[in-house]
């Protein structure tokens, strides 16, 4: 029992340490040296060195239990700036994610609608005007390598706004409104009703992944809420700018990411599973052939509504 306790506490105050006492204490830092040095002295390395001097030498800091107790405060500071970050880092995750009603998403959305039908106006004439080359010999068309690569970068490019036509605010809402879409086309379910029952229902290797994926769409949203407080320390030192950009340039790119992932995740969850739980609720016998019909989805839809 004592090695698992130890193995625990071990595991405990590193996760404690790498999530909460590291990036906190290194804000304190940059905090301490900014408001040190300024805009003015910014670089000035030979003032910050006196003062620390100075900070050094004091008569207070020698005696261990006022050494002790400064050491115990800067660790509550770091802690307290860490789960300021993850609390903004939540309300982030949650704005990303949004429907938007309010005027301004939906103006957010508008633009949006407008640039995906632009991009999307010109795949459409871009495929309409391609040039066959023949059939293949499986009878595929073929087009010319230069026309597929035009219509191929269109496609994606259409892509970086929405998968399908926007329907939020936000990319990242986009993303997982596109996989619900998707699943109830395929199989006539309500993915908001589904998902909870289908958790229950998954494999402890499919949980790992798509827990995964979400953590590291969290991550990204807590590096967000970073750069956010390092923007604001910007206004007295303007260095941590740089700081901010880098932060904010990682933070979207990996959320891009993460949520690509989970949302692909969640899609292919309803792919492998959804069958399976058809049968745990009894809608179909185990027998029954084939892949989840449409009608089954939308009985599944129906049960887990409760005639909502």
């Amino acid at each position: 029992m004592n090695p698992l306790l130890a193995t625990l506490g071990g595991k405990l105050t590193e996760r404690w340490l790498n999530l909460l006492v590291l990036p906190g204490a290194l804000f304190l830092a940059a905090t301490a040296v900014g408001t040190t040095l300024g805009h003015r002295h910014w670089h000035d390395v030979g003032r910050l060195r006196t003062d620390l001097d100075e900070l050094a030498a004091h008569p207070a800091l020698d005696r261990p239990g006022t050494a002790a107790l400064l050491v115990a405060l800067v660790l509550l500071a770091a802690t307290a700036a860490s789960l300021a970050a993850q609390f903004l880092g939540s309300a982030i995750e949650r704005y990303w994610l949004r429907f938007g009603r309010d005027p301004l998403s939906r103006s957010l959305t508008a633009r949006r609608a407008r640039k995906w039908k632009e991009r999307d106006a010109r795949l459409d004439e871009a495929i309409s005007h391609a040039h066959h080359t023949g059939a293949g010999p499986d009878g595929a068309v073929m087009i010319r390598s230069g026309t597929l690569a035009r219509i191929q970068a269109l496609t994606e490019s259409r892509d970086r706004v929405a998968l399908r036509e926007p329907a939020r605010p936000t990319w990242y809402g986009d993303r997982m409104q596109a996989t619900a879409d998707r699943v109830e086309a395929a199989y006539g379910l309500d993915l908001a009703a589904l998902w909870p029952r289908l958790w229950l229902t998954l494999p402890e290797s499919a949980v790992r992944q798509i827990q995964s994926a979400h953590d590291s769409f969290s991550a990204a949203a807590r590096l967000a809420a970073w750069a956010i407080a390092y923007a604001l320390l910007a206004c007295w030192w303007w260095p941590a700018a740089l700081v901010t950009v880098g932060c904010a340039a990682v933070s979207r790119s990996r959320a891009r990411t993460g949520l690509d992932a989970l949302a692909g995740l969640i899609e292919a969850a309803v792919d492998v599973h959804g069958r399976e739980l058809a049968v745990r609720v009894g809608l179909i016998p185990p027998e029954a052939p084939g892949p989840l019909a449409h009608d089954t989805g939308d009985g599944m839809s129906e049960v887990f509504r409760k005639a909502e």
